[in-house]
């Protein structure tokens, strides 16, 4: 059976967690206005919450971009839904009609905006709910509220971001903030059933992840078209990516083309009453999921192999070129049984899989856990900081990389942008390139380094790729 366990994830039968982490602690930087020692001997972390931290040594591509950021906050709902966390509470009779309701979704939408970009770290987030469910936290970034958008250079390309189980709209904030200062609108999702302070039956994620998705795709669509809306001249949803975090990541294999294994449909700690089926490989109703708008997917460590809920068949029909990132420690989503059999597995879609050596589940998505995370929360028995840190990789440094590859995915596949493939082509194990450069800083023929990492930083990090067989 499922149940909840100390990072307050799932555990299934076969031990999987979902969302949970190990330990860490953050990284340093040279300039002490981007950020400070998170470990500054106290116990206590000094980076007051920031979600916009760049390292010294982060790779070109996690550089802000040129424009002022605005954000703004809205609630959509997705009318009759089936109620899967009731009906995993209640007895259902045979043949009654299962209970609906309507799914409200908040979304966090960050975007390019008029005027100069704001101080990093001088906006704030008050009244973020961090991993207990309780404790509100404020966190701090480079958004300005509510800011007018720049329409001069739009419609810009949108990029959905869907957390974890459980999470919430800011568990990738930094990712919201970044790309949408390179031109992108990014939509961040609190799932209902799914944040920590609304953390609900696993059937209702397993089954309303991918829905909720797409749901945000064609709001976002209609909004856009809509004169009275802030999107409309700035959101072009006809290019739209999506980044997805374990659970999030889940949704996001199956709305690619990843259809649920029959024996997914049937577990006692699943989705009941059958209603995970409407995602069945090969049905009709998963391949209403296809959406062409969507162009490219990101997903992070995402969870649901290493249980069987797909199998080979199933990623055979995964279309949708799809980035990969997960660490090969990863004991929640499994690496060599999880992340990477899907990889190897989508043989039909044009992949990349990029691997944080030594990186457990938590590898490149989480923003690092806020200052209140790092003490004993009461109803929990772990700290807090555990579901977003790794035992050994900074989450900075990760969210720099992540932030990196993002912009180089998105800026290919959303954007058309051709000169991103040099930093996607690059040799498979980091350790192998070779830092050649003449005394004016120009790569000399045998220069094979990652592309964008400083000399000495492209370490404990592998990238590979993999093109469609049809």
């Amino acid at each position: 059976m499922a149940n909840v366990t100390r990072r307050g994830v799932l555990m299934t039968s076969a031990g999987a967690l979902i969302g949970g982490a190990a330990f860490a602690e953050e990284g340093q930087a040279a300039d002490p206005s981007l950020m400070t020692d998170d470990n500054n001997g106290s116990g206590v972390a000094s980076h007051d919450n920031r979600i916009d931290l760049i390292r010294a040594d982060a790779p070109e591509l996690a550089a802000l971009g040129p424009h002022a950021v605005g954000v703004r906050t809205l609630k959509v709902v997705h009318p009759n839904q089936i109620n899967v966390a009731k009906i995993a509470k209640e007895t259902i009779k045979p043949g009654a009609p299962l209970p609906t309701y309507d799914r409200s979704l908040t979304l966090e939408i960050w975007y390019p905006a008029t005027g100069k970009p704001a101080a990093p770290g001088s906006q704030s987030y008050p009244g973020v709910f961090i991993r207990d469910g309780k404790t509100q936290v404020t966190l701090h970034g480079a958004a300005r509220r509510d800011a007018e958008p720049d329409l001069s250079a739009g419609p810009f390309p949108v990029i959905v971001i869907s957390h974890g189980y459980p999470g919430n709209r800011f568990l990738m904030s930094d990712l919201g903030e970044n790309l949408a200062s390179k031109g992108y609108v990014t939509v961040s999702i609190d799932h209902l059933d799914s944040t920590y302070d609304n953390m609900a039956a696993f059937g209702s994620t397993l089954v309303n992840r991918p829905l909720d998705q797409l749901f945000v795709v064609d709001q976002i669509d209609k909004l856009s078209k809509d004169k009275t809306s802030f999107l409309s001249g700035l959101a072009d949803s006809d290019h739209t990516g999506l980044i997805g975090y374990s659970m999030g990541g889940y949704g996001a294999v199956i709305v690619a083309g990843g259809g649920v294994t029959e024996a997914a449909t049937k577990l006692d700690w699943g989705a009941p009453a059958d209603t995970l089926r409407v995602h069945l490989s090969g049905s009709a109703s998963h391949a209403a999921l296809t959406d062409p708008r969507i162009k490219a997917i990101f997903a992070f460590a995402p969870w649901g192999r290493a249980s069987d809920f797909w199998d080979a068949d199933g990623l055979k029909s995964v279309k949708t070129p799809i980035f990969f990132a997960a660490g090969d420690q990863d004991d929640v989503a499994g690496y060599k049984d999880g992340v990477r059999k899907i990889w190897q597995e989508s043989v039909n879609a044009n992949r990349y899989l990029l691997t944080f050596h030594g990186a457990n589940h938590n590898a490149g998505a989480p923003i690092p856990a806020p200052i209140e995370a790092w003490k004993p929360a009461e109803g929990l028995d772990f700290i807090p900081a555990e579901h977003y840190i790794d035992a050994v990789w900074s989450n900075v440094r990760m969210n720099n990389i992540a932030e990196h590859f993002t912009s180089a995915w998105f800026g290919k596949m959303l954007k058309g942008d051709e000169r991103m493939d040099a930093y996607l082509d690059v040799v498979p194990n980091s350790e192998d390139g070779l830092y050649s450069v003449a005394k004016d800083g120009t790569h000399k023929g045998d220069f094979s380094y990652w592309n964008g990492f400083p000399k000495r930083t492209a370490k404990g990090l592998s990238l590979e790729h993999a093109t469609p067989e049809t």
